[in-house]
């Protein structure tokens, strides 16, 4: 059984920074990619990156391009989302989730598997 757990989420003062985690337990990663979503209150829930863990290749959306960076620890089976330049647009429940493709998605039906949230919360 495939559990993603995020960590990192918080507050912080618009303009600055925060690095989220999910670590990934429960099977090999190597063909799966991983997304990070977030959802804001009262809103849609939104894509906000993708990584394919075997080559590393990556999508962000455009609200985010430039801002924030998705990578990866093979080693620690571990995600990261960097996020710089924080606005308090920003502000949402970070979820992390995997599907068992190289094939990067940005719609949530694509994803089999998601972790609990992570609250980041961006004060202007």
């Amino acid at each position: 059984q495939v559990q993603l757990v995020e960590s990192g989420g918080g507050l912080v003062q618009a303009g600055g920074s925060l690095r989220l985690s999910c670590a990934a337990s429960g099977r090999t990663f190597n063909n799966y990619a991983v997304g990070w979503f977030r959802q804001a209150p009262g809103k849609e829930p939104e894509f906000v990156a993708a990584i394919s863990w075997s080559d590393g290749n990556t999508y962000y959306a455009d609200s985010v391009k430039g801002r924030f960076t998705i990578s990866r620890d093979n080693a620690k089976n571990t995600v990261y989302l960097q996020m710089n330049s924080l606005k308090p647009e920003d502000t949402a429940v970070y979820y992390c989730a995997a599907r068992p493709s190289r094939i990067l998605r940005i719609t949530q039906a694509s994803y089999d598997y998601w972790g609990q949230g992570t609250q980041v919360t961006v004060s202007s």
